[in-house]
């Protein structure tokens, strides 16, 4: 091979390459190829059959949703049916004082936040576990069936959860039934003793929802490539070390979007579970917000003070929901929404 043959096949950067001094500066990056945004008009026009579908949705959401949120005025009025909101006299912040100065929506909110803590520390991981659990040791075949069973209940209303429990707890129920028929004293009433009545709230709770939540997290666990546990296994890995590296990180996000949402939720407790048994345990221990706003609004009539109520739960919930996704974000997570 002559000597001009080889100088032409050295690299452009070699120092002894002729097309390249020695020491001279890499060559600049290319510049960024400019891109032009694409006007609204052009977006409508490209998406028109989505925004289309999603049409009635939004009218809904608009109609059911926005639309009723007007009607928070009456917050700041002396607002009675007969007059409307358009002739009630305009008070306001009397009723937010009002609001924060009652003792009875004090005690609500600390019902309220009780049933929530408790019901977040011994209901939210169970279908975290049970979901793990199924995951793990069970067939397929076994772990569909199970599913099955577990979430029926999702579909049953709280006057059957509440009636099923009645017979089973109840004073004249199945477990005291069968407490009398041995002779082992005359039994206990779990559905009208106040002391017992967060266990009995949460365990309604866990049997009719968990199912629901166990779906959610199989579904996030369903997405683990089966090459990662058969990697494991083949490293010497057992069950606990891949449910811990594997399968838990899987359900990180899915766990914090839930715990978020639920810290959202803090302020809403059954509803419609709580008044079921309001008259039976007493409001000491079952008055939470909700119920508190329907009785002052609905039952009384004082309109404008259930709205302002409602007003506080609101923002209240809406702080909580910001700042828990706030959070998520500063861990890496994406929370309910990314940041921009």
């Amino acid at each position: 091979m002559s000597l001009s043959e080889l100088v032409r096949r050295r690299p452009p950067g070699d120092p002894g390459s002729p097309g390249k001094p020695r020491g001279a500066a890499p060559p600049a990056p290319p510049a960024p190829v400019p891109t032009r945004k694409i006007g609204w008009r052009v977006r409508l026009k490209r998406d028109r059959s989505l925004l289309l579908m999603v049409t009635p949705a939004i009218v809904l959401l608009g109609v059911f949703a926005y639309v009723p949120m007007l009607g928070n005025v009456i917050a700041w009025q002396d607002y009675s049916p007969y007059t409307g909101f358009l002739r009630s006299p305009y008070v306001g912040w009397a009723h937010f004082e009002r609001v924060f100065s009652n003792p009875l929506f004090v005690d609500a909110v600390a019902n309220t936040l009780i049933i929530t803590a408790f019901q977040l520390v011994f209901f939210f991981p169970i279908p975290i576990f049970l979901a793990l659990l199924l995951n793990s040791v069970i067939t397929p075949r076994t772990r569909t069936t199970i599913q099955a069973i577990v979430y029926l209940p999702h579909f049953f209303s709280w006057v059957l959860v509440v009636t099923v429990f009645q017979q089973i707890f109840g004073g004249a129920g199945l477990i005291n039934q069968t407490l009398r028929d041995h002779g082992l004293g005359s039994g206990f009433d779990m559905m009208t003793n106040p002391d017992t009545f967060l266990i009995l709230i949460t365990m309604q709770s866990v049997w009719k929802d968990a199912g629901w939540g166990i779906i959610i997290f199989l579904a996030a666990l369903s997405t683990v490539p089966p090459e990662q546990y058969e990697a494991a296994a083949v490293d010497g890995a057992n069950r606990w070390r891949r449910m811990w590296h594997i399968s838990l990180p899987a359900l990180r996000p899915v766990i914090i979007l839930l715990l978020i949402l639920r810290l959202g939720d803090a302020l809403t407790v059954g509803f419609e579970q709580l008044i079921l048994q309001r008259q039976a345990v007493g409001a000491d221990v079952s008055e939470v917000i909700d119920t508190y706003v329907y009785f002052q609004g609905v039952v009384y009539g004082d309109w404008s003070f259930a709205a302002a109520a409602g007003l506080v739960k609101g923002v209240v919930s809406l702080a909580l929901v910001l700042g828990a996704n706030k959070l998520a974000h500063v861990f890496g997570e994406s929370g309910v929404y990314k940041r921009a």
